[in-house]
C-alpha cells in the first residue's frame, strides 16, 4: 500500500502497445519508396503486424528476460559425457521463434522484384528494437545463403532449412531431419583477429569428397548452439571456408568442443565462444581450396548491412523512448518537448536515426536490384559510419531520461551496452574504412556507381553539393589517404545520407541535416543545431506515438 506521503506524478507512462513500424515514418516511407508498388499492401499488413507484436508487453517481457538470464554453457552431462551444449531462456526461444516466422533469416528466396530484402531488413530492423542479441543468430543464418551457393550441391540441401520460417532448436538429431536451421561463423582465431590470413587452423582431405578433418581454434565463435557453422581454416591449397554441422548425417555429434561463452559488455542474452576442433572435427569445403576470404566475404557482406540496419534499430529505440518521456514529462513550466534545448536536442537525435534509416534500407534496396558495384563501396562506408554513431545517440537518449534513464528498469542502459557492438562485430572501424579506400583504388565500377547515385541530389541543396565537391577533392589527393581513410569513409556516408534526405524527406529534417552535417553549423555535441530550423516539425515526425 502507498503511504499518505508517496504519490507518483509526472511520470512518463510505459511505451507499450504500439505499432513499432507505422510510428517509425522514416521506415515505413522507406519501405514504401523501395517497394514495388503491388507489394505495398501486404507488405505493410506484414510489417505492421510484426510491429504491433514489437510493441507488446508481451514481447518487451521476453527481452528483458533474455538478458537478465543469459545463457549458460553445459560441457558435459550428468554421467560426464561431453555435449557442448547452451542452455537459454524460454525467452530468447520465443524472440528467436518469432524472427525466423517473421523471415529475419530469409531474403534470398522472395520472387525477383519482389522487394524481399528490404521487407526482410526492414521487419529485422522492427524485431530487432525488442532485442537486439538474437538478431546476431538470425543475421548470420540470412547472411550464409549467398556463400554456400559457391557449392550448389550443399546449398541445396542446406538452403531450404536456413532459409525456412520454422524455428526447430535442439541438437538431438541431423539437420536434414529438422525443419529448419540456424547457421553461425568462425572466422577470428587469437593469435590473428581481423588478419584472418594468419589463421592457423589446419584442414586435411579425407577420404570422402569435399571432406575435410579440421585441428585447431577459433577465438570467437558466434552462437555456438547453431546447426551449422561456416569457419575459415588452412587447406593445403591456402585459406579455405567449411560448412561445420554441429550433428553428422548419421546422426552423431561432431566434435566441437566449447571452451567458455565470452563474458561480454552487452549483447549478453547471445553466447559468443570460444571453440576447438581435435582433428575429428568434419567440415565441407565451401568454394575452392584457397579461396576462403572470397568466399566468406559474401556472408561477411551481409552481415555488414545488418549491422547498419541492427544500429539503426538501436538508434530508433532510443530516440523513441527520448521523445516519449520528453513528450510526457514537465519541468520549468511545462512539457520537456517544448524547451527550446530539449527540442534542439531531441531533432538532432531524430536526424540522426532517419539518416540512418533512410541508407540502410537503400542498401537492402540495391541487393533487391542487383547493385553490387554500389554496395562494394556503399557497404563499408555506412557500417563505418552509421554504427560509430549509435554509441553517442544512445548516451544521449539515455541522458533525455536523467536518473530515470540511468536505472536497468527504464531499458536504456541496456541499448546503451549494446550501441557498440555493430561498430566491432565483422570488421571494426579501421578495417571498414581501408576497405573503403580498397574499393575506390581497385574498382572505378563502385566509384562510378556511387557518383550516379549522389548525381540524382545535384542541385537539390548548395550545402550538399559543396560537400560532395570536397570528399572528391579529397579523394584527389592520394598523399597519406590511409592516415585520413576513416574521414574519407564519414564524409563518404555522410553525402550518401544527404543525397537520400534531400530527395525523399520532409524539407525541414533534409534542411537541418544539410545545415549541420554537411554545412558545418553543428557542434560537437547532440543539441546544436543551427537556429532557425524547424526543429518542432523533426521532433513530431520522430515520436513514436
Amino acid at each position: 500500500m502507498q503511504s499518505a506521503t508517496h504519490s507518483v506524478t509526472n511520470q512518463p507512462p510505459p511505451l507499450v502497445s504500439y505499432d513499432v513500424y507505422t510510428a517509425d515514418r522514416a521506415l515505413s516511407e522507406a519501405v514504401e519508396r523501395h517497394t514495388p508498388p503491388d507489394r505495398h499492401a501486404a507488405v505493410h499488413r506484414e510489417l505492421s503486424a510484426l510491429g504491433t507484436e514489437a510493441g507488446s508487453a508481451r514481447a518487451q517481457e521476453w527481452g528483458v528476460l533474455a538478458n537478465a538470464n543469459p545463457p549458460v554453457l553445459r560441457t558435459h552431462d550428468r554421467y560426464g559425457n561431453r555435449v557442448d551444449e547452451v542452455d537459454f531462456h524460454p525467452a530468447w526461444h520465443h524472440l528467436m521463434e518469432r524472427g525466423v516466422a517473421a523471415g529475419l533469416a530469409d531474403a534470398w528466396s522472395g520472387e525477383p522484384g519482389s522487394g524481399s530484402h528490404v521487407r526482410r531488413a526492414a521487419a529485422f530492423q522492427v524485431w530487432s528494437q525488442v532485442e537486439a542479441g538474437h538478431g546476431c543468430p538470425l543475421s548470420m543464418t540470412h547472411a550464409a545463403v549467398p556463400a554456400l551457393r559457391r557449392e550448389p550441391e550443399l546449398a541445396a540441401v542446406w538452403e531450404p532449412l536456413l532459409t525456412s520460417r520454422t524455428y526447430d532448436p535442439g541438437l538431438d538429431r541431423p539437420a536434414t531431419a529438422k525443419a529448419g536451421a540456424v547457421a553461425g561463423m568462425g572466422m577470428t582465431e587469437k593469435q590473428g583477429g581481423s588478419d584472418v590470413r594468419a589463421n592457423t587452423t589446419r584442414a586435411e582431405p579425407v577420404a570422402e569428397s569435399g571432406m575435410y578433418a579440421l585441428t585447431g581454434h577459433k577465438w570467437f565463435c558466434s552462437a555456438p548452439m547453431s546447426d551449422a557453422f561456416l569457419v575459415l581454416a588452412q587447406a593445403p591449397g591456402g585459406l579455405t571456408c567449411f560448412l561445420l554441422p554441429r550433428v553428422l548425417p548419421d546422426g552423431d555429434r561432431n566434435t566441437f568442443r566449447i571452451q567458455r561463452l565470452k563474458d561480454k559488455l552487452g549483447n549478453r542474452s547471445n553466447a559468443s565462444s570460444e571453440v576447438e576442433f581435435d582433428g575429428t572435427t568434419l567440415a565441407w569445403r565451401v568454394g575452392g581450396e584457397g579461396r576462403g576470404v572470397a568466399t566468406i566475404i559474401e556472408m561477411v557482406a551481409a552481415t555488414r548491412l545488418d549491422c547498419v540496419l541492427g544500429s539503426a534499430s538501436l538508434m530508433r529505440q532510443s530516440v523513441a523512448q527520448a521523445v516519449h518521456h520528453a513528450a510526457h514529462r514537465s519541468a520549468f513550466g511545462g512539457p520537456l518537448v517544448d524547451k527550446p534545448l530539449m527540442r534542439n536536442v531531441l531533432a538532432d537525435l531524430a536526424l540522426e536515426s532517419e539518416a540512418a534509416t533512410a541508407l540502410g534500407l537503400r542498401l537492402a534496396a540495391a541487393y533487391d536490384a542487383g547493385e553490387s558495384d554500389f554496395l562494394r563501396l556503399a557497404v563499408p562506408a555506412a557500417k563505418y559510419w552509421v554504427t560509430k554513431r549509435c554509441t553517442p545517440v544512445a548516451a544521449e537518449a539515455l541522458e533525455c531520461l536523467g536518473g530515470n534513464g540511468y536505472v536497468e528498469e527504464s531499458g536504456m542502459p541496456r541499448l546503451l551496452r549494446e550501441a557498440p557492438l555493430n561498430s566491432i562485430w565483422e570488421g571494426s572501424g579501421n578495417v571498414q574504412s581501408l576497405d573503403v579506400l580498397r574499393a575506390l583504388q581497385r574498382s572505378p565500377a563502385a566509384v562510378n556507381a556511387v557518383l550516379v547515385e549522389l548525381g540524382q541530389a545535384r542541385g537539390a541543396d548548395h550545402r550538399l553539393d559543396a560537400a560532395i565537391k570536397e570528399l572528391l577533392t579529397e579523394l584527389a589527393d592520394l598523399d597519406g589517404i590511409e592516415t585520413r581513410a576513416r574521414r574519407v569513409a564519414e564524409r563518404l556516408a555522410l553525402v550518401l545520407q544527404g543525397s537520400l534526405l534531400v530527395r525523399h524527406a520532409p524539407p525541414e529534417v533534409a534542411d537541418a541535416f544539410c545545415a549541420s552535417r554537411l554545412g558545418g553549423d553543428w557542434g560537437s555535441a547532440f543539441g546544436t543545431l543551427p537556429y532557425g530550423l524547424d526543429l518542432a516539425a523533426i521532433v513530431e515526425r520522430a515520436r513514436p506515438v
